[in-house]
């Protein structure tokens, strides 16, 4: 059955673009779910899996209300209020959804997946406001463990998609962007037919698109009145997002920055922990969490913690610097084993 968004006027008047961390939340915690190999994702995957998993984060809320397939309550994603929103922006509205729509969510999400809630789900339809908060939370644990290290890369093809789409909207108009976006959905103005399950057409004034690294082939939409409809769409150049880069010609910058913080620059390809980035290197954990110390004072790392957990990423300051001193003809990142987090 097909879904129709309707515009009377003819074309989405409101049509923008959103990047937005909480759908990225949502479509990468299913992945991790799904207990799949992924292509792509793998590396990011059997770095994150464990964290996740210690963490208890795989037997709470967030997981019975992210199941492995099927319908994800249309709470946890809110219509962004602008472009970028933070996390923590974000957040403050989920906190504030109203306990009808809260409850409305969790009986279409029982009945979809054909399942009594469980006693977590049952106390927040009973106390939306008192339980609100710790969803959120759980949300905000799971970000630093999963996403906060990686955002920076994640962000960096998000926003190279939004600006391709915003030039072809430019340039050929909004049916030629939508009829683009995905092979679920398409445009014959004024309406938008999506191939899924809907209730008809409804009448709408706004369009939010939102890419994502994490919505793998699928289109995910969000139609919850009164907030206006979003789609959510795989981002281009996800496939290209974890392939190790190419090799920097460091000896001009550890000339400047020491051979010891030059070679952790490099190695922080894919974030990483102390330990990790002590027996990749062969420096002692002493030196290593001091040169890290003087790089994250200097805006080219950044630390990210969460319990017992410190990953250290690159800052995009690092990446330019890095990018700068690269040859144009360059070797493929010599392989080495996927680094995993540790104190």
């Amino acid at each position: 059955m097909e879904a129709e968004l309707v515009w009377p006027g003819g074309d989405p008047a409101g049509l923008r673009f959103a990047v937005s961390p909480l759908w990225e939340v949502a479509t990468s915690f299913r992945l991790l779910s799904a207990g799949l190999a992924h292509a792509v994702h793998r590396p990011w995957m059997e770095q994150v899996r464990p964290r996740v998993t210690a963490a208890g984060l795989d037997r709470e809320r967030l997981a019975e209300l992210v199941p492995c397939d099927g319908y994800v309550p249309d709470f946890l994603n809110p219509a962004p209020a602008g472009p970028t929103p933070t996390l923590a922006e974000e957040l403050a509205v989920l906190r504030q959804v109203p306990a009808e729509r809260v409850r409305r969510d969790l009986v279409r999400l029982e009945r979809e997946q054909g399942l009594s809630l469980g006693p977590r789900l049952r106390a927040l339809y009973d106390d939306p406001e008192a339980q609100l908060p710790k969803v959120a939370e759980e949300i905000e644990t799971y970000w630093q463990l999963a996403l906060a290290p990686y955002w920076a890369r994640v962000r960096a093809v998000l926003d190279a998609d939004v600006m391709h789409r915003a030039r072809q909207l430019a340039e050929h108009g909004t049916a030629y962007l939508l009829n683009d976006l995905h092979s679920l959905e398409r445009w014959e103005g004024p309406t938008l037919r999506l191939r899924q399950r809907g209730r008809g057409p409804r009448p709408r004034a706004e369009l939010v698109l939102v890419p994502s690294v994490f919505a793998g082939p699928g289109l995910f939409t969000r139609v919850s009145p009164p907030d206006p409809p979003q789609l959510a769409y795989p981002a281009r150049g996800t496939a290209g997002l974890w392939r190790p880069r190419p090799v920097p010609a460091a000896d001009a910058l550890a000339a400047v920055l020491g051979r010891s913080r030059t070679r952790l620059l490099t190695e922080l390809d894919i974030p990483a922990a102390t330990t990790d980035l002590a027996r990749r290197t062969g420096l002692s954990p002493a030196t290593v969490s001091q040169s890290l110390t003087a790089l994250r004072d200097a805006g080219l790392v950044s630390a990210h913690r969460t319990g017992r957990w410190v990953l250290y990423a690159r800052t995009a300051a690092a990446d330019a610097l890095l990018a700068s001193r690269t040859p144009e003809a360059t070797e493929p990142h010599p392989g080495r084993p996927e680094p995993t987090a540790s104190v």
